[in-house]
């Protein structure tokens, strides 16, 4: 990069206008702090770097004292405010295609001349749209017990337990003291009468003192966290012990092995491009990975759950109540589901995946962090 860049270069790379830049430079958010051999006032790299993420937050909808608290954070660095915006703007991508989802189903009852209801219709561009997954999660989504136990052996003698990005309370153990913390509404009102307390937060700023709990626990919620490490990080400041149940994103060997990755959805891939390797996720908590296996007839519908039950990923019913679906898009989803129903009925399924029959337990790159 050049030493330093003029005012009218950055608003030409950057696409705002140069009042705009004088504005930030006004209220104390981006000063240039540099001068050209001439003696005008001009951009260093750490000027710039710093208007990329005014910028990135001001294009996510954030307001210019709420990008000043998150650029002069002084525990978040470049790489953390990066890996934000990239969730942030996932987070965007996901609801917008939840709204693709719904208008096409409107769409589809309007030719076949069934009117929705007004309530319907207000929804179509909703919060609720984005929670359409977690609606769905009482239909397959329960605790497994093989897992569980691994998890709650994992706790330790842990009395007192945080539940970070609870859901509606799968794997929360029932003989321990347990908080629990969820951001989405619809998650929260699904949990069942009796369930532990619910706070409405988000991971990377939990409201807890330092040490608070003997444990934290988050069992397959942190791919959905806009900063995993932040979170992960947040859980080591507020409890003695760590235990988080998520995947191994770094390791292509298991994707290869997951038939429906490899065969079917070769999209999946994508959805990991920059997210935290394994070792970083660890490395937040200061903790180590272990194995876990899926079970060939495992309770818990997440992605990987069907492994030996391929007819399952045919159903509406349980894609709804997986992340990745919805992700992947409309036309990945339906490709991929023609494709196996036409293996499956032809037979070349099961020609390909002979050797899964004799398997008890599947390694699809599951992990339990530990610390």
């Amino acid at each position: 990069m050049e030493e330093h860049l003029t005012v009218g270069r950055v608003a030409e790379l950057a696409d705002v206008s140069v009042r705009t830049l004088h504005h930030y430079d006004e209220i104390g958010l981006v000063r240039p702090s540099a001068r050209t051999e001439a003696g005008y006032r001009a951009y260093s790299a750490g000027d710039v770097e710093r208007l990329r993420e005014v910028l990135g937050y001001r294009r996510l909808g954030f307001g210019l004292r709420e990008i000043a608290d998150l650029v002069d954070d002084p525990a978040t660095d470049a790489v953390a405010h990066l890996r934000r915006m990239r969730g942030l703007l996932l987070e965007q991508r996901d609801r917008a295609a939840a709204t693709v989802t719904a208008i096409d189903r409107e769409l589809e009852a309007r030719a076949m001349g069934i009117r929705t209801t007004p309530e319907e219709q207000l929804k179509v561009f909703g919060t609720q749209l984005y929670d359409t997954i977690g609606s769905a999660y009482p239909a397959t989504r329960r605790t497994e017990p093989r897992i569980a136990a691994r998890i709650w052996d994992a706790l330790g003698d842990a009395r007192t337990v945080l539940n970070v990005g609870a859901g509606t309370g799968s794997y929360e153990p029932q003989d321990r003291d347990v908080t629990a913390v969820e951001p989405s509404a619809v998650m929260r009102a699904q949990r069942p009468a009796g369930a532990a307390p619910c706070v409405a937060a988000a991971a990377e700023s939990l409201p807890f003192e330092d040490r608070s709990f003997d444990a934290a626990m988050a069992v397959s919620t942190v791919h959905h966290w806009p900063d995993p490490v932040a979170g992960l990080r947040e859980m080591r400041r507020v409890a003695r012990r760590v235990v988080v149940f998520t995947y191994d994103a770094s390791d292509t060997g298991w994707r290869q092995r997951f038939w429906l990755t490899r065969d079917y959805l070769p999209e999946f891939a994508g959805l990991l491009t920059d997210w935290p390797s394994l070792a970083d996720l660890t490395r937040a908590i200061e903790g180590r990975a272990e194995p876990v296996l899926v079970p060939w007839d495992c309770a818990d519908g997440f992605f990987e759950a069907y492994w030996r039950r391929p007819e399952a990923y045919l159903e509406e019913h349980v894609r709804r109540a997986v992340s990745v679906w919805t992700r992947v898009g409309p036309e990945a989803e339906q490709r991929a589901v023609d494709r196996l129903r036409d293996d499956l009925g032809s037979g070349r399924w099961a020609e390909r995946n002979r050797d899964l029959v004799a398997l008890d337990a599947a390694e699809l790159g599951l992990r339990l962090l530990v610390a």
